[in-house]
């Protein structure tokens, strides 16, 4: 422990004698190339305590083809065939982390998003949106199968998480907005969704110019 702090101490030392040194666009070059390495190296160590959500569907995985990655989902085998052991469902598991399947029911969506703000919105959503939002997005249901387990048409799921998604849209927009104004911290993810957000206003007022 004592020699890896001195390792540590030692590079940030160098560091700082190069920052100090850095004169011409290339030696400050050399400077932001070893801050970036050193930031990846961060992250690395970072997520490696991490807990987060894959981009994986978490559902009952019954897989056919051994080359499929992820499989089908068979509703009348969920409850017999469990998800294979390489899947990040038992991945959690073993690793002690039972968030996902603790909180794994439309009406405690809230409890698996991490974003303070996102979770907030998802909270105060009604109990129906959330049992619309929750099947959609996170057992990736199509539409016609939310409309047949709520015995409503397909036609008014659409309008119903079309709508859904337009207002939480527009409120992590403005909150995203309120946090730039007032200098507080946002993440790349969140500046970048406002970009695409404001791409996407400025496409839909073009289009209705023009009709």
């Amino acid at each position: 422990m004592g020699r890896e702090l001195l390792v540590r101490e030692a590079k940030a030392a160098a560091l700082a004698r190069m920052e100090d040194a850095a004169r011409t666009e290339s030696e400050f070059k050399a400077v932001v190339t070893q801050w970036n390495h050193n930031d990846k190296n961060r992250e690395r160590r970072e997520r490696y305590h991490e807990i987060g959500r894959p981009n994986a569907e978490m559902l009952h995985w019954d897989r056919q083809d051994p080359n499929d990655e992820k499989g089908k989902m068979k509703d009348e085998l969920v409850t017999v065939i469990p998800r294979p052991l390489d899947h990040e469902w038992w991945r959690q598991q073993l690793r002690g982390d039972f968030i996902d399947t603790i909180f794994d029911c439309p009406h405690e969506l809230h409890e698996l998003i991490g974003d303070a703000p996102i979770s907030k919105l998802l909270y105060d959503l009604s109990e129906n949106q959330k049992e619309i939002l929750y099947y959609s997005a996170i057992r990736q249901h199509s539409n016609a199968r939310i409309a047949a387990r709520r015995k409503q048409t397909d036609r008014n799921i659409r309008k119903t998480l079309a709508l859904l998604l337009k207002t939480t849209r527009e409120k992590l927009a403005a909150q995203t907005r309120y946090n730039i104004s007032n200098g507080l911290h946002i993440t790349h993810v969140q500046r970048a969704f406002l970009l695409w957000y404001d791409e996407e206003n400025a496409k839909t007022i073009d289009s209705g110019d023009n009709r």
